[in-house]
């Protein structure tokens, strides 16, 4: 952490050696001396002090100095460092001004020039001064901040993207603290610019993509490699474990991820039915660790990056990013999971982002603190957002179309969900419209036999069923109706088989109607919905890899 600042201002270059030289020989083994020579210096510095969120301790300025007195200076300073101690130098004819800017500057003391011995007439002062600021001192944070509106869906979406990359920041809402305010016009910007990112090394920047971000943060964003033997295309439980295998079995690999590592599982509260957890963990946290583990052996990690078409050249597979980069691969495999379908009912699609959430949310609980929440959908996603949110809201509401959660979640959560006070289930219910300019303030329900009503609401989280993630597959790879894509004995039993099929052998288990080409995970056909599986099925996607390299 960076040592607190004490700043001190003169034009007449003498008295500032000397001034400087005296604060360094007693204060520089706890504080940064920093000296200007001029008060349309210093205004700057304290302006970019501010904008790097450095602390001040203390200002130290002169009142004789053209253009800008140091009265005018040590006001600045207490708009942008309310904290820190202000003290005028000057001469003692320049007492009456000195005592009158008590009140107009708010100083906390002046001192006459010569200050000479400094041990008896300037040290004493000081270290009182200094002591006083520590005492009331908070270290500013020291990492990233994010500025912004609490209800603005692009702020949202920077939240879930840092949190999801487990990227520590601080979220300062706008409207609620007023150091946001002050770092905001401290950096050049307005309110219509957010939000804005302050990284760690000082550098701001309004609205920014995720792309740019990313580079700025350290992720791999583009391919190293001319050519990788395999390329696994998401970076879900799946990808993962694909991409571990992959890297330790000695194959140059390469994973691409358009959003956040984890998938729909890396947005979970707890899993608490995964192998070797007893305790549970949290799907970011899985997510994290093999992460982690996957580039440690070896692989590429390139993100936040979209493939938006993927052909075949000679055999070899050619992938098309969203910035028209190109990758080329001997194998890829697809585990691009599947996304959450979208309600369509009125206020919805409106308020995306603004209290209404596809998924766990996870980064915007804190935000429902003592507030009603509700949530649709039965499944285990939707039974463990509900028992991470029970924590901070005041009610959670379960939504369902059923009688009953036993069909669709695990008997885990549900004798969890019924031992939590505070959730409550609404059997045979839809939510018809969600209300709100804003953002999201009450939810519309019907509960079958009812009539509509209207109910006060922080935020609504859907969990509604999902569809595959292939739409920009489906021309090259076969899929079933439902968008799943068809490998192996599936492969084998549609009536395009023969069509589409040109090998001499059958496809492998998890091979699609394209040599070379796996199809792993969630958005495979016949795939089971579990973490489990999508590992088992990565890590058996790297063995048939294998085996097509080597024919």
């Amino acid at each position: 952490m960076k040592k607190p600042i004490i700043l001190t201002v003169d034009d007449d270059a003498q008295v500032l050696a000397a001034i400087t030289r005296d604060l360094r020989q007693e204060f520089r083994k706890d504080y940064r001396i920093l000296s200007v020579n001029s008060g349309p210096e210093a205004l700057t510095t304290l302006t970019e002090l501010r904008a790097r969120a450095e602390p001040l301790a203390l200002v130290l300025a002169d009142q004789r100095m053209p253009e800008v007195e140091g009265v005018e200076v040590l006001t600045r300073a207490r708009e942008l460092f309310p904290e820190a101690k202000r003290v005028l130098l000057t001469a003692y004819a320049d007492t009456t001004a000195a005592i009158k800017a008590i009140n107009s500057a708010q100083l906390d003391y002046y001192l006459l020039k010569p200050w000479d011995p400094p041990e008896q007439l300037l040290y004493p002062t000081l270290h009182d001064l200094l002591a006083s600021w520590q005492a009331s001192y908070q270290p500013a944070f020291a990492g990233l901040r994010l500025i912004g509106f609490q209800w603005s869906p692009l702020s949202h979406e920077l939240k879930d993207f840092l949190s999801g990359y487990m990227v520590g920041y601080q979220w300062l809402d706008f409207e609620q603290s007023a150091e946001a305010k002050v770092l905001l016009k401290a950096n050049g910007f307005e309110a219509e610019d957010l939000p804005v990112v302050i990284c760690p090394d000082g550098k701001a920047v309004a609205k920014p993509n995720k792309l740019d971000l990313a580079r700025h943060l350290g992720l791999l964003v583009d391919a190293k490699q001319e050519l990788y033997d395999v390329v696994v295309i998401g970076a879900g439980p799946a990808g993962l474990a694909a991409a571990v295998y992959g890297a330790s079995e000695g194959l140059k690999t390469l994973i691409i991820e358009r959003q956040t590592p984890g998938g729909q599982a890396g947005s979970s509260s707890r899993i608490e039915n995964y192998l070797g957890f007893p305790t549970g963990v949290s799907g970011a946290e899985l997510a994290h660790r093999a992460w982690t583990q996957a580039t440690r052996l070896g692989a590429e990690f390139m993100a936040p990056q979209e493939v938006k078409s993927l052909c075949v050249q000679d055999g070899y597979k050619v992938l098309t990013m969203s910035d028209d980069t190109e990758v080329k691969a001997r194998a890829v495999v697809l585990t691009t999971g599947v996304s959450y379908r979208i309600l369509n009912a009125p206020g919805l699609d409106r308020l995306s982002g603004a209290g209404v959430y596809y998924g766990a949310a996870r980064t915007e609980a804190r935000s429902c603190s003592a507030q009603p929440v509700y949530i649709i959908g039965g499944g285990n996603s939707a039974g463990q957002a509900a028992m991470y949110l029970s924590t901070y809201a005041s009610r959670v509401f379960i939504v369902i179309r059923g009688e009953s959660l036993a069909a669709s979640m695990s008997a885990y959560l549900i004798e969890q969900i019924s031992q939590t006070p505070n959730i409550e289930i609404l059997p045979r219910t839809q939510v018809r419209e969600a209300c709100g300019e804003q953002a999201l303030d009450a939810v519309v329900i019907e509960q079958e036999g009812h009539q509509p009503e209207k109910r006060p609401a922080r935020a609504l989280f859907v969990f509604i069923g999902a569809k595959p993630s292939t739409e920009w597959i489906c021309q090259l790879a076969m899929c079933d109706p439902k968008g799943y894509l068809l490998t192996g004995r599936d492969l084998v039993a549609d009536p395009r088989y023969k069509t589409a099929w040109k090998k001499d052998r059958e496809p492998y288990l998890l091979e699609t109607c394209v040599p070379g080409l796996f199809a792993a995970g969630d958005g495979r056909s016949g795939a089971m919905a579990r973490v489990a599986s999508a590992v088992g099925e990565g890590s058996m996607a790297i063995k048939f890899v294998h085996q097509y390299l080597d024919e």
